[in-house]
């Protein structure tokens, strides 16, 4: 059917004025939404708890299985009874009496308006949400549920679609903003506090303040909305649960965080150890995925994180780190900026590295309105917890306040991915020619995270890399910088990068970071000292070793001992000499004796009965010797003359003056 735009101003019944064209052939209604069923008066109906239903007829869930609460709109008749629209105007911000978005069936459109720069509201309201027994034990991960909605915006001028989320009936707070035409596309946003939920979409076609419509074909369409663990929601579908055996038979119930549900046996198993689960599909092992290098699972499987210490092995050495030296939280800020006006503002980050259990501990927070509300009045300021966050920092000087405004806060790391040594993980690459060389020869350990927020220009989210090195120079906590061609830590909007420089980033001290220095033997004794090798590029650790003494020798001692070794053995070589001189003496004697009574009258020898000394002879008769020689000529002659038959011949003289003789 057609009608005439709202407020009319038109006159129909003019010359040339256009008619209203005839209402269109009545067609079969699409089916309910999802959920709900459709009555007996064509109206949709939602399908109580314990069934499901595709948008036509309802059915019970099956045994073993559960309903998946939620609302899932895309299938526009009428509009839901959770939703309303309005029309804001543009130029006195006045809520006029006229609708803002019109359903198409398989969509949901915005109206004409009074004016092109009025907003176009459709708002959105969910009294709470049923978070599973493994979300609500899960402190980090705040995830309670997730809405997502399909929209597409066609324009001819800068017009702007919003979309905004309050809590507990407050202020809108907006989340995103799309300008110009955009294609059929998704966004999700994670909904993080059990709370009554309102969210709305507003559609300008442009924001100059003109009376009068020029823009009617620019349009905003939301062809379907999907919004999980609602509150009294209804179900498009059942899943399997986990059994629990009771006096009426089996029945649904939670399993505990961090376990898995077996599919065939409808039990509940723990995931592996270092392991995450995700709490919205918690089916079979293969729901638990690994945690990334350098990190390790918590208690309830809900997170990966890294317990301040890393390990990493080169072709030298092995190198330890432990960084629970470095402080929890460490805060940095970027250069300065300036509006088109010339205020003064920063970018101020907050970093927190590792440990905690894994429990974020940097928070950022949008204190505007606090500052606004008078002294003794409560307000409401948005804050963010992550493990690295930005704000927008305007001084008190720029704003007159006696603090400083903090506004804006974004975060860039919710989870974090692994902690490495290489330069790339999951996609996110922490390049070298960022920041200043390192110089020391010891790698710098890396830590990788993401964000859980999907932007427009970030279609995986942000992702925030902190290159943790070693410098002795900076005690703890050391410094932080950015990189030196992206003053705001971004050379792109989505990828930060950080530089943590600290003495306690250092590897633990090991025996290869110190020498022992061995002492002369002083005193006979000499002393072992450890000293570490400079400079020292370690901290903590192992300790160097006490000094150790020992007992030693002098050049002194071992010269005393060689000069006495020497002497005893020259008085030994004495004392044989004039042995086998003495010896060589008492034989001489005796051939000697031999010749003489050998010589008898004549030469007439008679035969002899022995060659020895008889008893009774004196054996000190005199020798004539044929020529006097010297104690070596002596020796000799013994050693030299032997006759064949194995006699020593010796030359003597008879008594009588006869001729020499050898015998």
């Amino acid at each position: 059917m057609y009608k005439w735009a709202q407020p009319k101003i038109c006159g129909e019944d003019l010359e040339g004025a256009v008619k209203l064209p005839a209402s269109g052939v009545k067609t079969r209604c699409p089916p309910c939404n999802p959920g709900f069923f459709k009555t007996s008066n064509s109206t949709c109906e939602p399908c109580p708890y314990g069934s499901y239903s595709n948008g036509s007829d309802c059915s019970h869930c099956p045994a073993g299985t559960e309903p998946v609460v939620g609302f899932e709109y895309k299938w526009w008749n009428t509009l839901p009874t959770n939703m309303e629209t309005t029309v804001l105007s543009g130029i006195n911000f006045e809520y006029k009496g006229m609708t803002g978005w019109e359903v198409a069936g398989d969509h949901i459109y915005t109206a004409v308006g009074a004016s092109d720069n009025d907003f176009m509201i459709l708002t959105l309201v969910v009294p709470g949400f049923r978070p599973s027994q493994a979300v609500m034990a899960d402190t980090e991960n705040k995830e309670v549920a997730r809405i997502t909605f399909v929209f597409e915006t066609i324009c001819s001028v800068n017009c702007e679609l919003y979309f905004m989320v309050g809590v507990n009936s407050r202020t809108n707070t907006p989340v995103e903003t799309w300008k110009g035409s955009k294609g059929k596309q998704s966004y999700t946003y994670i909904i993080e506090e059990n709370a009554t939920m309102s969210f709305t979409w507003a559609f300008q076609r442009t924001t100059f303040h003109e009376i009068g419509r020029k823009y009617t074909s620019d349009v905003a369409k939301i062809y379907s909305i999907n919004i999980t663990n609602v509150m009294d929601g209804v179900a498009s579908y059942c899943r399997p649960c986990a059994l629990e055996a009771s006096d009426m038979g089996s029945s649904c119930t939670s399993c505990p965080a961090g376990y898995y549900i077996d599919r065939d046996s409808g039990t509940c198993h723990s995931c592996p150890p270092d392991t995450i689960l995700k709490a919205h599909q918690p089916y079979g092992v293969q729901a638990c995925k690994p945690c990334g290098p350098g990190t390790k699972s918590n208690k309830i499987h809900s997170l990966c994180y890294n317990d301040c210490t890393f390990s990493i092995s080169t072709p030298s050495r092995t190198f330890n780190y432990n960084f629970l030296a470095l402080p929890n939280t460490i805060s940095l800020a970027g250069g300065p900026s300036f509006t088109s006006k010339g205020l003064k503002y920063f970018h101020h980050f907050t970093l927190s590295l590792c440990g905690n259990e894994g429990k974020k501990m940097s928070v950022c927070t949008d204190n505007v309105t606090d500052l606004r509300i008078p002294e003794g009045e409560s307000g409401f300021s948005k804050s963010i917890t992550a493990y690295v966050c930005q704000a927008v920092i305007i001084p008190p000087e720029v704003t007159g306040y006696k603090a400083g405004v903090s506004s804006q806060p974004v975060s860039l790391a919710d989870r974090l991915i692994g902690v490495t040594t290489d330069m790339t993980l999951d996609g996110i690459t922490s390049r070298a020619e960022l920041f200043h060389p390192e110089s020391l020869g010891i790698p710098d350990v890396i830590f990788f995270y993401r964000s859980n927020d999907v932007t427009q220009s970030c279609t995986s989210g942000r992702s925030t890399t902190i290159r943790v090195r070693c410098s002795p120079l900076k005690p703890a906590p050391g410094s932080l910088s950015l990189p030196s061609t992206c003053s705001d830590g971004t050379c792109d909007g989505c990828n930060f990068h950080f530089l943590w420089e600290s003495v306690a980033a250092c590897p633990l001290c090991s025996t290869a970071d110190y020498h022992a220095i061995i002492s002369s033997c002083v005193a006979g004794i000499q002393k072992t000292t450890y000293v570490w090798r400079e400079p020292k590029l370690c901290v903590s650790g192992i300790s160097l070793p006490e000094q150790r003494v020992t007992i030693c020798k002098t050049i002194d001692f071992w010269l005393k001992v060689g000069i006495s070794a020497g002497t005893c053995t020259a008085i030994l070589l004495t004392v044989l000499t004039c042995y086998f001189w003495k010896k060589n003496q008492k034989l001489e004697y005796k051939y000697s004796k031999l010749v003489m009574n050998a010589t008898l009258k004549d030469c007439d020898l008679p035969a002899a009965d022995s060659c020895a000394i008889m008893e009774g002879e004196d054996v000190e008769d005199d020798l004539i010797f044929t020529s006097k020689k010297s104690l070596f000529g002596k020796i000799k002659s013994f050693t030299s003359k032997r006759t064949p038959d194995g006699f020593d011949s010796v030359p003597l003289k008879t008594s009588s003056g006869g001729p020499d003789m050898d015998l």
